[in-house]
């Protein structure tokens, strides 16, 4: 009986701090854990305020900045997991504190990348020449607000 209670113990202690590589690839940040150890390992990632390696154990209430793709995003660690669950599930177990400013630099990004063109149906493909006037379009509208602003 005690060497069962003692495992128990053991294992509920480890529950309560797991590997920021892993928390990071278990609540769905990275789409792996070989890109979650990478981005730790290139110093992109810090537990309040402090570099971190791989194998630094993350608990409750730490804070997570994580600089991906060019932004800063900061979590904080509500729940520690190590198995890797469904999104509905993940979000759960952080809470994001990312500064405004740094979330409306994200959405101005991902707002700026243009999907595909509206084109009527049956038109097939634009031609070079389209291709070409639509690009002359997309640049005198983006630059558009870019001149107003340097008067």
């Amino acid at each position: 009986m005690r060497k069962y209670f003692s495992n128990f113990v053991k294992k509920l202690c480890m529950a309560l701090k797991v590997r920021v590589d892993k928390w990071l690839w278990a609540v769905r940040i990275f789409k792996s854990r070989t890109l979650a150890t990478d981005t730790v390992k290139g110093n992109k990632v810090k537990v309040n305020d402090v570099g971190v390696k791989p194998s630094f154990l993350l608990s409750e209430k730490d804070i997570v900045t994580v600089k991906k793709e060019g932004f800063n995003f900061s979590f904080k660690v509500l729940t520690v997991i190590e198995k890797r669950v469904g999104a509905p599930i993940a979000v759960t177990c952080y809470a994001d504190v990312t500064p405004d400013e740094e979330k409306y630099k994200f959405a101005a990004w991902f707002n700026n990348k243009t999907g595909n063109e509206n084109r009527e149906r049956g038109e097939g493909r634009p031609t070079k020449r389209d291709r070409r006037d639509i690009d002359v379009h997309k640049d005198f509208f983006f630059d558009f607000d870019e001149d107003e602003s340097e008067d």
